[in-house]
């Protein structure tokens, strides 16, 4: 009776262990050591598509499905000016992010929803932006390093404001 006691803790313990494992794994996005920049890497995109200041992230595996959390709105300069919201969402595959939101570009004074990225044959060195109206081409080199991100800010009579997109 002694041994079937402890056998039926042991297994339980054991039990209780895989599953702690699992929900670490599970709330880390599937990953303990892999950051969004990992998954830009490992499907042939250049890390600087997304800013620093990336607070959280999930990516399905099997999909490519992916969300980006930030702690605010921000934007970068690149040739183009391009504006991140708090959440960036798409669908990464191999030398693309498609049904991508959360991300504007900036033609001259006007901003467009980027809608789409996509790599040219890498030894093109150029990268595509859909954004709907056109296909915006720009320098891989652009993308070499995640930029970083500025909230927008106006100062008014010493009064600073945040612009809301």
């Amino acid at each position: 009776m002694a041994m079937a006691m402890s056998s039926d803790v042991s297994i339980s313990f054991v039990l209780v262990i895989v599953t702690l494992s699992w929900l670490c794994t599970f709330v880390n996005g599937g990953s303990n050591s892999t950051t969004i920049y990992d998954e830009l890497r490992a499907k042939g995109l250049p890390v600087g598509l997304l800013p620093k200041g990336i607070t959280r992230y999930e990516i399905n595996s099997s999909s490519g499905e992916f969300q980006v959390w930030m702690k605010e709105p921000c934007n970068a300069k690149f040739e183009n000016e391009v504006h991140y919201d708090p959440n960036i969402k798409g669908t990464l595959g191999y030398g693309q992010i498609g049904e991508l939101s959360g991300m504007t570009a900036q033609e001259l004074f006007l901003w467009f929803p980027v809608k789409g990225i996509h790599v040219d044959l890498p030894s093109s060195g150029l990268i595509h932006f859909d954004v709907g109206v056109a296909d915006k081409q720009f320098s891989l080199s652009l993308f070499e390093d995640p930029p970083n991100c500025n909230p927008e800010v106006y100062a008014i009579n010493d009064d600073v404001l945040r612009a809301v997109w």
